[in-house]
């Protein structure tokens, strides 16, 4: 008989397994009976508590007794488990987590994404981006995407305060992920703090609260403690109180002070706004050539400037400071405007002394077109970034081009012989040394600037208009009507002004391209016969970007 066949008879002749159960408790396998006898007898000659133990220990028997099972062989869960280990099972796991959290946003974001996408925004430039033209230039495919920044880092991305998953630590486009160290700073006096709180909360409702950089206050006295307590209670995040060194708030000894004082009666008496102030002039040159070189700020690397009086009227969805260092941006504005060239009529002579001296400081990209006058002897055309909004590199103005600049100006006596303010020496400095791809255009921050308390004087006995900004389609997140991108070109320098004025407005001259195109018959000449401005004339308007 082969193996096969002896046990094949061997598994057909085994009787099956006798329950053991049954031998103990028959009774309970039994049909019942209608009798009104127990259930549950004894067996003669048995105690109960003989009983009592054997039925337990039946029970326990049958309870524990495998049933059988519906999954053939190697293919029961019994298997699965032993083929997969407990590590495996780990890792299998923390990838699903992975991709859930990847995938599925943060429950934060639910109802904004809901908002947004009930309501009409231009698809081509959903982030009003606004970037000059640079002629002749080609686009290095390595050189950092704002645009695509953008796309990726909005919607709150570095925000402290929000829910971190596992993979919102990786950088993105290869961009770092280390926090910038950066500072919101502010020039401000005791005296202003009902000013300064109202900038503090609401550039803290609409960004810094989700950030939480540190502020920077800055005085020329010690702050008061009212000062101090009504400043930190605002936000969250450390706040630092210093005082200006008196020697970069005090008359240089080489500045004749008979010439100086007659400086301030002169422009005083012609109506330079606040050019009778001696403490404007320390500002104008603190804020030109100091403010970066305070030991406070020696541990940062980027600032925004924060002053008194001022409006932000839109949520900011992304960390400025992030933006601009990986894109490897030096400035940032949202306003470029006409400045009263009766505050500095030297500087321009001065500045292109410096070129002639310096040559080999000029940036081999930098682009100083669209300041000049082609129609005014190649003069400086007065435009400027309006500094009491700026966002800068730090680095920048501390390096060796913007220091000397800065020195050649303050050795001529400008900041107190005329009126020379830190607008326009910051934009003369950025465009001689930095290529217009490294400056940005905030288009999408809604600010507006206001002077509450100006002094008044004779000659000004009614507040200067608020320069404003506000950027299109943008009512899901901001609280302003949307400005044209060639409001506040003369807030400064009134219409009526003898003053001549550039051919186009500041900004247009800055972005350059289509932004100058002007429709065809339109002239000047017939504009103003007609009422306007002579600077209405262009193809693409101030509030269509695209």
């Amino acid at each position: 008989m082969s193996l096969f066949d002896r046990l094949a008879h061997k598994f057909s002749n085994t009787p099956p397994a006798k329950d053991p159960f049954l031998d103990k408790s028959p009774s309970l396998l039994a049909t019942p009976s209608t009798a009104n006898a127990p259930i549950f007898s004894l067996p003669s000659g048995e105690s109960s508590t003989s009983s009592s133990t054997s039925s337990l220990s039946s029970s326990e028997t049958f309870w524990t007794s495998p049933p059988r099972s519906r999954w053939p062989g190697r293919y029961s869960p019994l298997g699965i488990r032993n083929a997969v280990s407990k590590r495996q099972a780990a890792v299998v796991a923390c990838l699903l987590l992975a991709l859930l959290i990847w995938v599925v946003p943060h429950p934060s974001t639910w109802r904004k994404r809901v908002v947004h996408n009930t309501l009409q925004q231009p698809v081509a430039n959903p982030y009003q981006i606004l970037r000059p033209v640079s002629e002749g230039s080609t686009r290095n495919k390595h050189a950092p995407d704002p645009e695509r920044w953008l796309e990726h880092n909005s919607n709150d991305r570095h925000a402290e305060n929000a829910e971190k998953g596992l993979l919102k630590s990786i950088p993105t486009l290869g961009h770092r992920s280390k926090k910038p160290r950066a500072a919101l700073i502010s020039l401000v006096r005791n005296s202003e703090l009902e000013g300064l709180m109202q900038s503090v909360r609401q550039l803290e409702y609409r960004w810094n609260r989700k950030y939480n950089y540190p502020w920077v206050f800055f005085n020329d006295e010690p702050f008061s403690d009212e000062f101090k307590t009504a400043t930190q209670n605002l936000t969250s995040a450390k706040c630092y109180y210093e005082i200006v060194p008196k020697e970069h708030w005090s008359l240089p000894d080489w500045i004749d002070e008979g010439r100086f004082m007659n400086s301030l009666e002169y422009l005083g008496a012609i109506g330079v706004g606040k050019g009778w102030m001696i403490s404007y002039r320390h500002m104008c040159r603190w804020n030109s050539g100091f403010f970066y070189k305070h030991p406070r700020l020696k541990d940062f690397d980027w600032y925004w400037r924060v002053e008194p009086d001022v409006h932000f009227f839109c949520d900011i969805p992304y960390d400025v400071f992030r933006f601009m260092r990986d894109n490897n941006l030096k400035y940032g504005f949202n306003m470029n405007i006409l400045d009263d060239a009766r505050s500095f009529p030297s500087l321009w002579s001065r500045t292109r002394s410096f070129i002639n001296a310096h040559p080999e400081l000029i940036h081999p990209e930098a682009d100083l077109d669209w300041l000049l006058d082609a129609h005014n002897s190649g003069d400086y055309n007065n435009c400027q970034f309006f500094s009491n909004f700026e966002i800068g590199d730090l680095n920048f103005f501390r390096g060796e081009a913007n220091e000397k600049y800065f020195e050649w100006l303050d050795r001529g006596g400008g900041f107190y012989y005329e009126r020379f303010g830190d607008a326009p020496i910051h934009t003369l400095s950025v465009a001689m040394f930095v290529p217009k791809s490294e400056i940005w255009f905030f288009r999408d921050i809604g600010y507006q600037h206001d002077i509450n308390r100006f002094p008044a004087t004779p000659q000004l006995t009614t507040p200067p208009p608020a320069r404003s900004h506000c950027p299109p389609a943008s009512s899901h997140r901001c609280a302003c009507d949307p400005t044209s991108i060639d409001d506040n070109f003369y807030r400064l320098v009134p219409l009526e002004s003898p003053q001549k004025k550039p051919d186009d407005t500041c900004i247009r001259q800055f972005l350059g391209g289509r932004w100058l195109e002007k429709r065809g018959g339109w002239t000047v000449e017939g504009e103003r016969d007609k009422g306007g401005d002579g600077y209405g004339g262009y193809v693409v308007g101030g509030v269509e970007e695209g």
